[in-house]
């Protein structure tokens, strides 16, 4: 037997011959390792008894965050704060984002009991800033934003002194959907732009970058005392002038907060993690955005949407004034 090439050859009899028969192999080039993550990027495992007490809640209430969902490197460190982005409408998403951990399929009917879990949770927590997001829901005509608004009245109802924010979906340009959730009052409204146009086609199934641009200037427009916030992943392919492109797209509708952290690949099946950017890009990345005009940026290889939102919402509001 010979093997040449991705070649196989074998002996056959025709007749009273013998002869050479070349089969071919199909060559599957070695599976690439896994660049290690380096060493700014890694974290304790969480374990710290504010985490357990958390979690424990969280499965007793019959509710779900998306620290956990979306595998956020972060978990460890908020929950041990006792602090949490909940994630309500379910855990399931209409959509199939390629960069993203969380479910997607069809999901449950809306659970219309939520909202009082959500804010009796935060009471039980006693938190004084929360972040409420959610899975897609194209299924349903308002995209569930009763539901968000209904989580932050009967939030304001338990916990008066409780700040909220807001992080959204599109709502599939439904305006009114939008209004529904800024006449409930969040104090900060959130909607993540994910990555650059060039991008949007591979990562964000159902995204369109027109449509969260309108989405924020719309927010902006209607609601002008809600500061509005998104963010940006970093890792997928993008390029330098790139983002600086869309940073300006993002302050022509008048955003004012934005968060930049590395984009980690949920597992083999989900988008392509180009490359790691070094913390001094991330400074670099703040420092332009700070120049086009927005009043506070949050940039680092941890950033997350709801990372210290807190701290973020405090370092706003101080330069706002300021």
């Amino acid at each position: 037997m010979v093997h040449t090439l991705g070649l196989r050859a074998t002996r056959r009899a025709f007749g009273r011959y013998n002869v050479l028969v070349p089969r071919i192999i199909p060559l599957v080039p070695a599976a690439q390792p896994r660049a290690p993550k380096p060493d700014w990027l890694k974290v304790r495992a969480p374990g710290s008894p504010s985490y357990l007490r958390l979690k424990s809640l969280m499965r007793d209430l019959q509710l779900n965050t998306v620290c956990e969902e979306a595998r956020c490197p972060n978990i460890g460190e908020c929950w041990a704060h006792g602090t949490a982005t909940f994630m309500i409408l379910g855990d399931v998403c209409t959509r199939a984002c390629s960069y993203c951990a969380v479910s997607h399929g069809r999901p449950a009917a809306l659970d219309l009991a939520e909202p009082g879990r959500v804010a009796h949770a935060i009471e039980t927590l006693d938190l004084n800033y929360v972040v409420i997001t959610s899975v897609d829901r194209d299924d349903v005509a308002d995209g569930g934003a009763a539901i968000f608004a209904e989580t932050i009245r009967q939030t304001r109802a338990r916990v008066p002194g409780c700040r909220i924010e807001v992080l959204i979906p599109d709502f599939r340009g439904n305006e009114a959907a939008l209004r529904t959730v800024l006449d409930a009052r969040p104090d900060v409204l959130n909607h993540n732009t994910e990555t650059v146009p060039r991008l949007y086609r591979m990562a964000r199934s159902g995204g369109r970058y027109g449509r969260t641009l309108e989405l924020l200037d719309r927010a902006r427009r209607y609601a002008p005392d809600v500061p509005t916030k998104t963010g940006l992943m970093v890792g997928l392919g993008e390029e330098r002038d790139e983002l600086i492109a869309t940073f300006t797209d993002l302050r022509n509708v008048g955003c004012q907060i934005l968060t930049i952290g590395q984009y980690l690949r949920p597992t083999a099946e989900h988008a392509e993690m180009i490359r790691y950017y070094h913390p001094d890009e991330f400074a670099d990345l703040k420092r332009v955005a700070l120049d086009l005009g927005f009043v506070h940026v949050e940039s680092g290889p941890l950033v997350r949407s709801s990372y210290h939102a807190h701290e973020t919402a405090d370092a706003y509001a101080a330069a706002a004034i300021g």
